[in-house]
């Protein structure tokens, strides 16, 4: 049988295996090039415990098992040693150093130096010793005739002592790292020392763990993986490993042994935030003695506790506060394909190690089964889990992305403690920003819930406050820099730096809609304020930008006009972002700011638009929904409610929409709903009369009695500034009556306490003979005369309108024939 020895950090396969005449063959395996290098072979069947090769492949490490104790007890070999630890000079095979002949197992690991620097004439080897310490060796080599390459040193190898008193040790291969644990008052303490490519060391983390370390075996993890360890005693080691991530996250896996046969118990320290979480986890089948240990993985934004046949329970690394972003999966979503056994080690990013078996697996989740978990789904914990794992884990293909979409348009009403809209723009932001510049992820929303109240069925979890890791390092990058970053922002309150949209919703309601179209009609008064001027030019920089992304055709029909109320939200929503940016990104400068900025607004909208362009596709409807004459289809009402709840979560996290979604929305509305329907959501405010939309229902629908009333009770609610633009698109008579009758009463409220002098009933050219008009029109006209005009820029509404509309209005009332 072929059985793992090791992983090396270039991702280099050591294994073993018997030949026929019962030797021990030692081989390399290559991930990357797929090809088989024989390095060593052993004329005798050897147990070996742990193996490592240099990175120039001319030294091989070896600890083995020479004997049991009951073979040397039988072949009365008491004076030889159990273990030898050798140093085997491999290009070409040539001489064998005795490292350490000794009772107690030793581990070995070469240190491997930065990928792409030259070779190196010293290599340095760690060996991790049962007797509680780790120490470094130096060996030199030199080249000699003939290719061979041989150890320079002809004394004793120099070593140096790395830890003492260890009772837990983890190598980090990818990073040359080391992981310890030493005893401190019966509580434990991590400690972490770097390895540089210098060959130096130091250091550079020390952690209380309330960790209890009482009656625990010596355990090393990534040590090199013995098939054949003592499973009773593996039951008595401590089931701990440390897992880092590439933004900076450092967690703590822990599961002690349980005295309850029908629950089992695992912490997951949270370093770099700041506190672990305990969770208790009734099992559903209790043939406790099957039951081995909870297996941890490293999927780097999340990490997976697995009990086969049990239960499968996803943390997100990122952000473990709220339960409701932990997967816990049961019965056969559980299931891991060859996964059936405890005897799991993660050592490497998204895979792991059957140390039974022998066989090194890649373990990643599954998007189809992620998507059916998804679609399946009765519990919203289970939903949102499902929903910021797809966005976080694959970053959305479109493929993906389209069934996110489809399924997110058929539960809008089965979400019942959150909002689905919502969660799937901020986090899919959150997603595609944060990628890009570093602590931008501690300074933007990832979700739009600020509490969780819901609960995992059959799971308990605890959360305690822990001590921040103290960190000593210099000119460091990469990981420690991140880590430092994340401990910084807890010391600072991190949930307090991301953006809320609180201060632009104050300020966006501050501006009245007759405000904004005051702002439109009036471009000069716009301009004189340059902090508005600013706020518009920042949307046109932002819909520029759009427009540089998008080439694919538009299929809903938005950005197709300008959209004065949501540019300006847009303008808003930069100026704020930008200053809440500044503020903790000084070091980015302004013109990085700049782009972060325009991409996330720009990035919003798009978002918004995708959604839009998906439902659109799946009902497949076209312009049709701008023609008023028809009633709408079943697809374009299910659209109709889709936009809705777009506008309800927008609207309720202080979004920008893109131009013309109100247009879309309120032309949809008048097709698909009856009037009285209409009317209410227009007055309660889901629906926006725009100009667009308006001015096109006035002229395309014809004067029935139907469509009159539709057009009257659209026309009573313009807004003052709206109706004056659109009301000469009606020509009718009601409508005559109703801008007479607002013009009448602007000159009324204008007049004031203004002295009038007595009307002269020759100004007007044609008099009435009818006294009260007559009076009324010379007292408008007076008041016109002084200067108030109104409507002398848009349209011809004057006295000789108001008496005109007034004489028609009456002989209509009357019954009578006007000429």
């Amino acid at each position: 049988a072929l059985y793992i020895l090791n992983v090396e950090r270039n991702g280099k396969i050591i294994y073993t295996w018997k030949g026929n005449q019962r030797n021990t063959h030692i081989g390399l395996f290559d991930l990357h090039t797929k090809q088989n290098e024989h390095l060593y072979m052993f004329e005798r069947d050897l147990h070996i415990i742990s193996c490592s090769v240099n990175n120039e492949r001319t030294l091989l490490a070896v600890s083995f098992r020479q004997y049991t104790e009951e073979e040397r007890v039988s072949q009365l070999l008491q004076s030889v040693t159990k273990y030898l630890t050798l140093l085997i000079e491999i290009r070409p095979i040539n001489n064998v150093r005795v490292l350490k002949a000794v009772d107690s197992c030793v581990r070995v690991q070469f240190l491997y130096p930065d990928e792409g620097r030259r070779a190196s004439t010293e290599s340095h080897l760690l060996l991790v010793s049962e007797d509680k310490y780790i120490e470094q060796f130096g060996i030199r080599v030199a080249a000699e005739e003939e290719h061979k390459v041989v150890i320079h040193n002809s004394g004793q190898l120099p070593r140096v002592r790395v830890a003492d008193d260890v009772i837990w040790a983890q190598w980090d291969m990818m990073e040359q790292r080391l992981f310890y644990i030493v005893p401190k008052e019966s509580k434990a303490t991590l400690k972490c020392v770097q390895f540089y490519p210098d060959e130096n060391f130091s250091s550079i983390l020390e952690s209380h763990l309330d960790i209890s370390i009482n009656d625990t075996q010596l355990k090393f993890v990534n040590f090199g993986y013995d098939h054949c360890e003592d499973q009773d005693v593996a039951s008595k080691s401590l089931n701990l490993q440390i897992f880092t991530s590439k933004a900076g996250g450092l967690c703590v896996c822990c599961s002690p042994a349980s005295a309850i046969a029908d629950e089992i118990t695992y912490s997951i320290h949270f370093l770099h935030k700041g506190y672990h979480k305990t969770f208790t986890v009734s099992l559903e089948r209790t043939e406790y003695h099957q039951l081995k240990e909870v297996a941890f993985m490293n999927l780097d934004y999340y990490v997976a506790a697995y009990l086969p046949g049990q239960f499968l329970h996803l943390l997100n690394i990122q952000h473990p506060d709220l339960l409701c972003y932990s997967l816990f999966l049961t019965g056969e979503d559980a299931r891991i394909d060859m996964l059936q056994n405890c005897c799991i080690r993660s050592l490497l990013t998204s895979a792991v190690l059957d140390c039974q078996a022998g066989r090194m697996y890649a373990v990643s989740i599954s998007a189809s089964a992620l998507l059916s978990f998804l679609q399946g789904s009765q519990q919203d914990s289970q939903r949102l889990a499902a929903l910021h794992c797809a966005l976080l884990y694959f970053r959305l293909p479109e493929d993906l992305e389209m069934q996110i979409i489809w399924w997110l348009s058929e539960n809008l009403s089965t979400c019942h403690s959150f909002d689905p809209i919502q969660e799937f723009i901020i986090a899919s932001l959150y997603c595609r920003m944060c990628a890009e510049t570093h602590n931008l992820d501690k300074l933007l929303p990832y979700t739009s819930l600020l509490d969780w109240i819901g609960s995992i069925p059959g799971v308990t979890c605890t959360t305690d406050i822990i001590s921040l890791p103290v960190l000593e390092f210099q000119n460091s990058r990469g990981f420690w820099e991140k880590l430092n970053s994340n401990l910084e922002s807890v010391k600072y309150s991190e949930p307090h730096l991301h953006y809320h949209s609180n201060l632009l919703r104050r300020q966006w309601r501050s501006l009245s809609e007759e405000d904004i179209c005051l702002l439109t009609n009036q471009r000069e008064e716009r301009s004189s304020t340059a902090y508005l001027r600013n706020i518009f030019e920042n949307a046109q920089k932002v819909l520029s930008h759009l427009d540089t992304w998008d080439s694919e055709e538009r299929l809903a029909p938005l950005f197709q006009e300008e959209d004065y109320q949501q540019q300006l939200l847009m303008g808003l929503m930069v100026a704020q972002l930008k200053d809440h940016l500044m503020r903790h990104l000084q070091y980015v400068g302004k013109k990085k700011i700049d782009q972060i900025v325009l991409d996330y607004v720009a990035n919003l909208l798009n978002l918004v638009h995708r959604i839009m362009k998906e439902v659109w596709r799946r009902y497949e409807l076209h312009s049709c929904i701008f023609c008023f004459e028809e009633r709408g289809s079943a697809g374009e009402f299910a659209v109709f409610h889709i936009m809705s709840r777009i506008l309800e979560a927008t609207n309720g996290m202080c979004l920008p929409l893109p131009p013309g979604f109100h247009t879309l929305h309120l032309g949809l509305g008048v097709r698909c709903l009856p009037l009285h329907t209409l009317l209410h959501y227009i007055d309660i405010g889901v629906l926006h009369l725009t100009e667009t939309c308006v001015r096109k229902l006035l002229k395309d629908l014809d004067d029935t009695e139907q469509n009159e009333k539709l057009k009257l009770s659209i026309v009573m609610r313009l807004p003052e500034a709206l109706g004056q633009k659109v009301h000469q698109f009606w020509a009718h008579p009601i409508n005559a009556n109703l801008i007479a009758r607002k013009y009448v009463k602007f000159l009324l409220e204008k007049l004031g306490n203004r002295q009038c002098s007595r009307p002269s009933p020759e100004r007007l050219s044609v008099p009435v003979e009818f006294l009260p008009l007559n009076y009324l029109t010379n007292v408008l006209a007076e008041i016109e005369n002084q200067g108030v005009h109104p409507h002398e820029n848009q349209d011809p509404v004057n006295v000789r309108f108001v008496e005109e509309t007034a004489l028609k209005h009456t002989v209509a009332l009357l019954g009578l024939k006007y000429s």
